[in-house]
């Protein structure tokens, strides 16, 4: 049974009117044309879907639409807009990317801890990152750029 469901995406208020019961990564790529999130195991193991929901980082794959209502949604578009972010600049600085497709996962993970108010450890940022599958095995250079970030003080 469709439902009529408002959120905010990326600072715009949003309404869709569809099952609440699908998952968000579906609404976001197939009827919100925001393509930028990308579908991995469709279980959030891999963490190739990761958006920020409330400012957490979350598993599009295995957030239901439904759950969002009234809530703050980012996707890499949102955080890329205007091209200032200071984790993706690190992520450029660093030449992380190679294939890109957990690209999008990596930084919103990594956007997501380093703007917490406390900064994290070298073993939090590792626990985070280590939910963000990367077949091209960049995490070294992943780690590095999130390092750069919280060094340079440019959080948000």
């Amino acid at each position: 049974m469709e439902k009529t469901i408002t959120f905010t995406l990326n600072g715009r208020s949003r309404t869709v009117t569809t099952d609440p019961e699908r998952p968000l990564l579906e609404v976001l790529r197939e009827d919100l044309q925001l393509t930028g999130t990308k579908y991995g195991c469709g279980r959030g193991l891999c963490g190739a879907c990761t958006v920020h929901l409330d400012g957490e980082a979350v598993r599009s794959c295995s957030t239901l639409v439904g759950e969002v209502a009234d809530r703050h949604i980012t996707t890499i578009e949102g955080l890329a807009a205007g091209g200032k972010n200071p984790v993706i600049r690190a992520w450029l600085d660093e030449q992380v990317p190679q294939c890109g497709y957990c690209q999008p996962g990596q930084i919103m993970t990594a956007a997501a801890l380093v703007a917490r108010r406390t900064p994290p450890t070298q073993a939090e940022i590792d626990a985070a990152l280590d939910g963000v599958l990367c077949r091209c095995g960049t995490y070294l250079r992943i780690r590095r750029a999130v390092r750069r970030v919280l060094q340079e003080g440019a959080v948000r």
